[in-house]
């Protein structure tokens, strides 16, 4: 242990012995008994496991890993499997240059990675047909919270009704009504159609393709909404955007989702980047980090992060949203994914997916299973005229995981891991015999536009072009691996590799979150073992590891106060102390939370 610790975590002996000897003082207790008041002091020893070394703690995690198992997976639900191209893995996720250089807040030593935010904020508008958007999200569920809070701001009226589609995937709504009801947001969730009646609501949430797979042309809806004053949302699947007509073109104002299957693992369910794109004259309401070109004092090219008076630590209380940084790491992963396959191989990974759905959807439909539509991407979801919970039951038995979307009907998702023998091993378990359709159309509405026309697209498919492309990049970066970092904390830049090592091996990267619990044993004994940990070292009863960002503990732990207050019937305290030296996404969290700032 000595050996990490002295490599890893702070000064060597000697350098602690000149440090003690500059402040006259002989151990570094000693310089804790003189700081730290008696009356606070931890008086016994931590009960903790002995420190491990660098091999150990390799061979405890490969222990780990063994413990999950790696099924067939069909379940979807905005989590899929995906190729991550090697030249990415090896030069984005595992390279020092990329993981630990701070988020932009010095443009001058951050042009590499704001070019690639830029790529990023490119691919997604291209992507939704909508104007702007923003440098990433910390995920889809809070992309579409963030989307019902803007909607809000934008309406500026006395509605706080929001419509949401009852067709969204359910960790999307499970945060929707999280995040609503300290704001006196009132949801209502049904089948959204036309010829609704949309004057009572300020916002309407969609989904395309829907949760279940449904694909259908928002247009008429988006159209009727705008008539009531009602701004619209949509949460969209990006690989289905090469395909099916933006979300642009059919009118919404807003596109959110998740760019996890561009070139990111599933992990279990994350970190992934969010994203959020919006049409002209939203985008000062938009949350997190945007970044803009500029031209220098030479005329030369430069990349900034734009409108930053959205940055809580200007705006503290009166900021619109608790966001103020972005899944920077993940976001450029997606966007060499995008620049690595262009258009072309993006549109071919597409194609494959809708044409296994298609074969699923014909033979099941020929076995006398009715499929909830016609319509579809890369997911069809269908009527088993059974228990669809013992059925998925079964197939997980067998190593197959499909989703169970109600008590009759269960969900089968194709993602680019997918292969035609994968389909053929489910239809076998499924005891239905294979149908290939002689042709299936290209699912409708089509997009009849080509997106993804810049250069920076199409320049870098080979390997050793978007390998120099990327230490181009990095070179006009300030990480780690050339010195110390001036600023922040909040990075990935002080875990060692040997902690990091395990993020990439399939036992891990691969599993997805809604699986089976058994067969995330591993992930579970890792998870709760940590948390038992923290408990140890914090002193507090439990720990959750669920919130994906310091700013989203923080909102997570004023929720629970408030929840306490309103528990004991005291829900009129209200005013959260905020010191005016703190983080400026703490008043943030804390208007969120229903509360009122003092500062």
């Amino acid at each position: 242990m000595s050996a990490f610790v002295e490599r890893h975590v702070g000064p060597r002996p000697t350098d602690i012995d000149v440090m003690l000897r500059a402040i006259d003082a002989a151990t570094i207790d000693e310089v804790i008994d003189r700081a730290t008041p008696a009356v606070i002091r931890l008086q016994s020893e931590l009960n903790l496991p002995a420190p491990m070394s660098e091999p150990e703690v390799i061979d405890r995690l490969r222990q780990l890993a063994s413990h999950n198992t790696l099924a067939l997976n069909f379940i979807g639900q905005g989590y899929y499997g995906c190729h991550v191209p090697s030249v990415v893995q090896r030069n984005i996720l595992e390279n020092p240059a990329w993981y630990t250089s701070y988020t932009p807040y010095q443009p001058e030593i951050s042009q590499g990675r704001l070019e690639a935010l830029l790529n990023f904020q490119t691919m997604i508008t291209d992507l939704t047909g909508l104007d702007i958007a923003g440098a990433s999200l910390l995920d889809e569920p809070t992309a579409v919270a963030e989307a019902m809070t803007l909607m809000l701001r934008q309406h500026r009226g006395e509605r706080t009704r929001l419509l949401v589609d009852v067709d969204i995937h359910p960790q999307s709504l499970s945060v929707l009504k999280t995040r609503a009801l300290p704001l006196g947001i009132e949801i209502v969730v049904r089948s959204v159609e036309a010829d609704d009646d949309f004057s009572d609501f300020y916002g309407v949430v969609l989904s395309l393709p829907g949760s279940s797979g449904v694909v259908r042309d928002l247009s008429d809806i988006i159209s009727k909404s705008h008539a009531s004053g009602t701004l619209v949302t949509v949460a969209i699947d990006l690989l289905s955007s090469l395909l099916i007509k933006s979300a642009g073109e059919m009118g919404a104002d807003i596109a959110v989702g998740s760019a996890q299957r561009f070139g990111v693992p599933m992990g279990f369910g994350g970190p992934h980047a969010g994203f959020m794109a919006v049409k002209n004259g939203l985008e000062r309401s938009m949350p997190g980090r945007l970044v803009g070109a500029s031209v220098d004092v030479h005329g030369n090219p430069a990349y900034r992060l734009a409108l930053q008076t959205r940055e809580q630590h200007i705006r503290r209380e009166k900021a619109t949203s608790n966001i103020c940084t972005a899944q920077a790491l993940l976001a450029i992963c997606s966007a060499m994914y995008v620049s690595y396959h262009g258009y072309d191989g993006l549109k071919s990974i597409a194609i494959n997916a809708h044409q296994l759905a298609a074969i699923i959807h014909a033979s099941v439909t020929q076995h006398g299973w009715q499929p909830m539509s016609g319509n579809f991407f890369d997911t069809v979801t269908f009527d088993v005229n059974g228990d669809a919970q013992a059925l998925a039951d079964a197939l997980a038995a067998r190593g197959i995981n499909v989703r169970v979307y109600s008590d009759t009907h269960i969900s089968v998702s194709i993602d680019e891991t997918t292969t035609f023998d994968d389909v053929m091993i489910l239809l076998d378990a499924l005891d239905v015999a294979v149908v290939i359709p002689e042709s299936h159309p290209i699912v409708e509405p089509v997009r009849s536009d080509r997106p993804l026309q810049h250069p920076v697209f199409s320049r870098y498919h080979s390997e050793t072009e978007m390998m120099r492309y990327l230490r181009k990049l990095s070179d006009k970066d300030l990480a780690l691996d050339r010195t110390m970092i001036p600023l922040g904390s909040c990075t990935m830049k002080l875990n060692a590799a040997t902690e990091m090592a395990a993020i990439t091996w399939p036992e891990f990267a691969h599993v997805h979150p809604f699986v089976p619990r058994e067969q995330a044993a591993g992930w579970l004994e890792l998870i709760e073992e940590l948390e038992s940990f923290l408990v140890e070292v914090t002193g507090y009863d439990a720990v959750s590891l669920q919130p994906n960002a310091g700013s989203q503990g923080e909102f997570a732990g004023l929720l629970a106060v408030k929840a306490y207050h309103d528990s004991r019937g005291e829900g009129h305290r209200d005013i959260c102390l905020i010191p005016s030296s703190a983080h400026g996404t703490n008043a943030a969290s804390a208007v969120m939370a229903g509360m009122k700032v003092i500062v």
